[in-house]
């Protein structure tokens, strides 16, 4: 994950000093190390291993993958829990933004970029399986066959124009419509639509590991579903199963808790507004599904549409209350006003409190950022002309993410090349609020500094050489 492991790499951080060992920790730690490594050899001769976990815990984590080549002792410890809770006492945690791609053969790859040194890390591939006869196999074995064709490997566009095609169009379909998510340090793969059957299969990514894992199954096989995460727990709603007569929208919603690593079931979503359609057609044709999910102030908020390809009309949505463990009616303004990306999803990413949405209007080079105003529920453009290009044949033309506090826009430029921009998004704030409140004889002033901050209000952040790679979808952890 590095190269040479030097003092211009080790920055200081946190408040604990370089030479400090934490109160309490010297005995216990010593006596868990020294169980752990072959042969009792310590991590740094001459030092004891308390104090070489300390200098461990201070290392970029971008070294780490090189350092665990210098020992089998080392690499044990950056592989255990021990270097990592260490991080976070002395407060040299890192928050690293992770990258879902596929490439052109569907072949699902993850990318994690760390922010400080601007280099990007391979994670290991996700668990992978041969592709083979379901017929001969059976559905017992899905479970753990599915995941070679992991992901948005088939447009959902074509899930759900299969709707209202012959029912048996969805066997010959491959794997597709996982869902993502992350919490406690993790990063969790849900469910998805495998020809005869969605699943409830989850896997989990840990970064301490550096491995995937299969954990407890969700309750209800789905695929296509909303994730999102409150309280330190991993919330799943929506999205698709197979029914008698094709796919059906699913308004079942579950929790799983990291901690004891049990799923518990939640009120369903009550779709109030798909349910006083005038009339019984209508009632069949359109088919009500949540259309995105995001954590803000406290609660849930999951957009919902009325689908019948290729039109989607917008709703409004539901709010989920964990205080009362009950569905709400989203704000009128919020609903309405929240915009829409392809195929009627509906990404957004809370930054210090403030919930941004990506606006593309009629076209991705007039694009706009908008910010929900709780207040007054409406949103407010904040940032326009957004360095977008136009990328018409692509699934997910650009993804959004929380990074460093910071609002930062995934997409690719015009060479097909990954790039994460990063907007000043708090300057352009402010200019605004100015702009707002100034005089007539000082508006003009304004504007004209206000279009010169246009131009530096993005920047780009990193970029990563990867002509035929697709985005399909990122997390923020900080480990």
């Amino acid at each position: 994950m590095g190269n040479v492991l030097g003092l211009n790499n080790t920055k200081a951080r946190g408040s604990v000093s370089a030479n400090e060992v934490l109160p309490g920790e010297a005995c216990k730690r010593q006596k868990l190390l020294s169980s752990c490594y072959e042969d009792n050899s310590r991590l740094i001769p001459s030092l004891p291993d308390e104090i070489s976990v300390q200098i461990l815990a201070r290392v970029p984590r971008i070294c780490y993958l090189n350092l665990k080549s210098v020992s089998r002792a080392w690499k044990t410890a950056l592989a255990s829990s021990d270097v990592f809770s260490m991080r976070k006492q002395l407060g040299t945690e890192e928050e690293w933004l992770y990258v879902l791609t596929k490439v052109n053969d569907e072949k699902l790859l993850w990318y994690a970029l760390d922010p400080i040194s601007g280099r990007w890390q391979r994670l290991p591939p996700m668990p992978n399986v041969l592709v083979e006869d379901e017929a001969k196999m059976g559905l017992a074995g899905f479970p753990r066959r599915m995941w070679s064709m992991l992901g948005s490997s088939i447009r959902i566009a074509d899930v759900f124009m299969n709707w209202l095609r012959r029912r048996d169009a969805l066997d010959r379909m491959p794997f597709c419509g996982c869902s993502i998510g992350a919490v406690g340090g993790c990063i969790y793969a849900l469910g998805g639509f495998s020809k005869a059957s969605a699943m409830n299969s989850v896997w989990r990514y840990d970064p301490v590991k550096n491995a995937w894992t299969e954990i407890s199954p969700m309750l209800v096989g789905r695929a296509y579903s909303k994730t999102g995460i409150l309280n330190d727990k991993l919330y799943v709603v929506g999205g698709v199963t197979r029914g008698h007569g094709g796919l059906n929208p699913l308004q079942s919603a579950e929790v799983y808790d990291p901690k004891t690593g049990i799923w518990s079931q939640l009120p369903n979503m009550p779709f109030t507004k798909a349910q006083v359609l005038p009339t019984a057609f209508l009632a069949e044709l359109l088919k009500p599904i949540a259309t995105g999910m995001t954590s803000y102030r406290g609660r849930l908020f999951v957009p919902q549409s009325l689908y019948c390809w290729p039109f989607f009309v917008d709703v409004g949505g539901e709010v989920y209350d964990p205080n009362i463990n009950s569905w709400l009616e989203m704000p009128v303004g919020m609903g309405d006003g929240w915009p829409a990306r392809q195929a009627g999803t509906k990404l957004s990413v809370t930054v210090n409190n403030d919930l941004y949405a990506l606006d593309p209007s009629s076209s991705l080079d007039s694009a706009k950022i908008k910010v929900y105003d709780e207040e007054g529920d409406t949103w407010k453009v904040v940032a326009g002309d957004v360095p977008l290009h136009d990328l018409a044949d692509s699934e997910s033309p650009y993804l959004l993410a929380s990074l460093l506090g910071k609002f930062h826009v995934i997409t690719k430029d015009a060479n097909h090349n990954i790039v994460v921009l990063q907007a000043g998004m708090q300057n352009h704030l402010a200019s605004s609020q100015a702009m707002s409140s100034s005089s007539d004889s000082s508006f003009s002033e304004l504007a004209e500094s206000s279009a010169e901050s246009e131009t530096e209000l993005w920047r780009v952040f990193a970029s990563r050489s990867d002509r035929s790679a697709e985005l399909v979808s990122c997390q923020s952890l900080k480990v």
